[in-house]
């Protein structure tokens, strides 16, 4: 069995719960069906075993280095991305026109675990990419696309994304990077960008950069946001290479963890840009790469909590040590470890947590292929958000199960838990998706995205049969205190004081949504034996009865109206 992730799991959730090949019956997926969504998965797993999953140790203790001049990365990186282009997956989500295979989004995200898995690192160069390419094809022009998009695909460059400058964080309105119009219609960029992941390294010809930068003349604020492609070299409508462009590498973060990702500072001396749309739509643009990589942070969370699961699990099968309770005798034997009430709390935990999140994570791909954009955009903060808590949680407790080997080096899982450390920073930390969610999210097109999310909870809730009544209602009493609470925060109008509380409303919400996803589960695991499912009505019954109590005190909070944060005085901290 694999340690990397469950092929029997991705099947069950791809296939039995959510009925991909469904999909088939629309134009853009025709050409597919069962065996080339399987073949797809077939192919990951083993990439994911002979190219990423080697290389992970190495990556996080010789991390890459900047003598001032080159940056030195591992060389398994460039064999693991240019095999993974090789094979087409990289492109394999995109149009056929631009050399890709159009597969449903939701299997190329289950795919893609495997890379996440099993070399978060190396993996975020190509999610990086592909969110880059996706942006440049819908918001390019077909020059940009020939330009740019086609050689990412074929493995040639890599793009980033470069919004966060060192004195303003993730605060864009205050964004300083300046653009400068040119007379051949470039743009000459000018500024220092911070936190930049694969900003700069000699893997591929070139970096494609999406930079985000104020227009001479452009008011303050996100309104006056331009988008611009800007490469590490100039680069030819043939895609041919050229010299290099006025970018520079100030420097490299050293990380906890994600080490094998460089992390750069990166300054632009007057660089060539070319807009991507108009000026002044810039964030409005890049928002399209920002919640694509929200969601692949979300996954990637989700991939290392479960790798980490997976890990405690065959561990505490294998280690021996003590005696149930009622043992008397000292000469029996150890007993596995798994044998012990806690042990098996601790597992059965991640198990509701890393299975409970790769549910979310595909059921939020499967949207973008059904062209649900509402109930996509208020899931995104959740989807998220929730994983980088709470699968980080599942590396905590598969340290823990582990004991004192947990953390050493000996083992891998204590570099799971640091890799997946960064997640609720990465991408809008948690507390910015918790603002988002209840200050934009759930009242926009005045509640229109709540209401979606209302409707589809109360489907699954409506399908549940006679054996799961006590986990229906228990949701629906749940959804309608988490309605309710919604209303009464937002009653008085003032956003100071409704979002004050708005972290314990992401919790909230989040812990509702992954119930929903193991109700759904549960149904479509209802009445089918075998020892699979038996594990997946286990765990849907733990998360209900052990996690989904957890959001009454945090709604309890939320509807007190407690403005404790919103009042103190921050010289008493």
């Amino acid at each position: 069995m694999s340690l990397i992730l469950s092929r029997r799991d991705l099947d069950f959730l791809l296939h039995e719960w959510l009925d991909v090949t469904a999909l088939t019956s629309r134009s853009r997926f025709a050409e597919h069906s069962r065996e080339t969504f399987d073949a797809v998965l077939d192919l990951a797993e083993q990439l994911a075993e002979r190219e990423f999953a080697p290389h992970n140790r190495r990556n996080d203790l010789e991390e890459p280095t900047f003598d001032g001049t080159t940056v030195t990365v591992q060389p398994e990186v460039g064999k693991a991305l240019r095999a993974l282009a090789d094979s087409g997956l990289l492109s394999g989500g995109f149009d056929e026109s631009v050399g890709g295979m159009q597969l449903p989004m939701v299997v190329g995200r289950a795919a893609f675990a495997w890379f996440q898995a099993a070399n978060v690192a190396t993996s975020a160069y190509s999610m990086l990419t592909v969110g880059n390419a996706h942006l440049i094809m819908t918001h390019g022009t077909p020059e940009q696309v020939d330009t740019y998009v086609r050689p990412m695909l074929e493995g040639r460059f890599t793009g980033t994304m470069c919004l966060s400058e060192p004195q303003a964080g993730s605060s864009l309105s205050d964004v300083t990077t300046r653009a400068e119009r040119q007379d051949d219609g470039t743009y000459r960029i000018t500024g220092s960008k911070m936190w930049i992941s694969g900003g700069d390294h000699e893997l591929t010809e070139t970096i494609v950069h999406l930079v985000l930068a104020r227009v001479v003349g452009a008011p303050a604020g996100v309104k006056g946001l331009s988008l611009f492609v800007v490469p590490k070299h100039h680069v030819s409508p043939d895609g041919t290479v050229g010299d290099r462009n006025a970018v520079s590498l100030a420097g490299l973060n050293h990380k906890m963890g994600y080490r094998g990702t460089t992390n750069a500072v990166l300054a632009f001396d007057g660089a060539t840009g070319h807009l991507v749309g108009t000026e002044g739509s810039g964030l409005a643009i890049m928002f399209q790469m920002m919640n694509e990589a929200r969601i692949g942070v979300g996954a990637g969370a989700v991939a290392l909590g479960y790798t980490g699961y997976l890990h405690a699990l065959a561990y505490a099968r294998d280690r021996r040590q003590g005696r149930p309770p009622g043992g008397k005798d000292p000469s029996a034997p150890p007993v596995p470890i798994i044998r012990h009430p806690d042990v098996r709390r601790m597992l059965l935990a991640a198990k509701s947590y890393a299975e409970g999140g790769m549910a979310l994570v595909l059921y939020a791909a499967k949207l973008v292929d059904e062209d649900d954009d509402l109930l996509l955009d208020v899931l995104t903060p959740i989807v998220k958000a929730w994983p980088s808590q709470w699968c980080l949680r599942a590396n905590d407790l598969a340290i823990q199960v582990h004991g004192g080997y947990g953390y050493t080096r000996e083992y891998p899982v204590e570099q799971f838990y640091r890799d997946n450390r960064l997640n609720p920073i990465h991408e809008g930390t948690d507390g910015i998706q918790a603002l988002d969610l209840l200050g934009r999210k759930v009242t926009m097109r005045g509640g229109a995205g709540l209401a979606a999310l209302e409707t589809a909870v109360r489907a699954t809730i409506a399908a549940a049969p006679p054996s799961l009544t006590w986990m229906a209602t228990t949701l629906e009493a749940g959804l309608d205190r988490l309605l309710e609470t919604t209303r009464l925060v937002w009653a008085s109008g003032d956003a100071n004081k409704a979002l004050t509380n708005a972290t314990p409303y992401l919790d909230a919400a989040g812990h509702l949504v992954i119930a929903w996803m193991w109700l759904s589960q549960a149904i479509a695991a209802d009445g089918k034996e075998g020892s699979f499912y038996d594990g997946k009505r286990l765990a849907a019954r733990y998360f209900f009865t052990h996690e989904l109590p957890r959001t009454g005190p945090w709604l309890d909070l939320v509807a007190s109206g407690d403005t404790l944060l919103l009042d103190l005085d921050d010289t008493c901290l």
